[in-house]
């Protein structure tokens, strides 16, 4: 009796991996161990810096908003706790943007605060 193998869903596997790994140097791109070792690797790598992107975006709005609020007199903490208090719902995104596009806005909000 013959060896039987699937043949029809291997070959679509690797085809898979292989439009994946379309653009990559060398071996990555033609050698099929090799192709199937970096494609994985890339795809954990997409999925960790997924998260990592909204951390580092926080950390740099946070940044430019205690650059602005230092420019008016405050810190940034002082400046968020002021928001908080008088229940002005401003995310830190949307007060980064005015921060660093409309400075006037951004002064008004740090006086009434």
């Amino acid at each position: 009796m013959p060896r039987s193998v699937n043949k029809v869903a291997a070959h679509q596997r690797k085809k898979k991996y292989f439009k994946l790994a379309k653009g990559y140097w060398g071996a990555r791109s033609k050698v099929w161990t090799v192709a199937k070792h970096h494609v994985e690797k890339g795809l954990q790598y997409a999925y960790r810096d997924r998260r990592n992107k909204k951390r580092t975006f926080r950390s740099l709005w946070i940044v430019r908003i205690n650059a602005a609020a230092r420019l008016n007199g405050t810190t940034y903490s002082r400046l968020m706790h002021g928001l908080k208090k008088n229940n002005i719902a401003i995310n830190r995104k949307v007060l980064a943007d005015i921060a660093m596009n409309h400075p006037q806005l951004f002064t008004t909000i740090a006086k009434s605060v």
